[in-house]
């Protein structure tokens, strides 16, 4: 068995990213074209999810520590943190300012706020990937 984080072969990060990255560009071109909109109730979902990501993020990796996976952290958490913060920023700036549907900058905020939104998604789901399969002693 080897662990899929922090210097072995495959990297969940790398993987989380890029899909972040595609997801973010598509929204931003549907959101320019106007074939979505965002609503303030999604907006605050989003900004909701997120800060009750961050609430919970120190105890899990205390819980990760304490279950002898220190080295499945290193890349993960950097990833999680960023989606967090940016889905937070992102979230706020959207409720606070009023874009047009085919608004150039409103496109490109929001493709963001899903880039983020996926980062933070697809970090949770890396580190418990890395809690799942990863332990000191496999480590290569």
């Amino acid at each position: 068995m080897t662990c899929n984080n922090c210097g072995c072969r495959s990297d969940c990060t790398f993987l989380a990213v890029v899909a972040s990255i595609i997801i973010g560009v598509i929204t931003a071109f549907l959101r320019f074209a106007a074939v979505i909109t965002v609503t303030p109730t999604f907006l605050w979902l989003l900004f909701g999810i997120a800060v009750v990501y961050l609430a919970f993020t120190p105890a899990t990796t205390v819980l990760i520590r304490t279950s002898g996976t220190q080295n499945c952290l290193c890349r993960v958490l950097a990833a999680l943190l960023t989606g967090l913060l940016g889905t937070i920023l992102t979230s706020v700036i959207l409720l606070a300012i009023e874009f047009v549907a085919t608004s150039i900058i409103g496109a490109i905020i929001t493709g963001l706020l899903l880039l983020f939104f996926t980062l933070a998604v697809t970090s949770v789901a890396c580190l418990v990937r890395c809690a799942a399969n990863c332990d000191e002693r496999s480590v290569e």
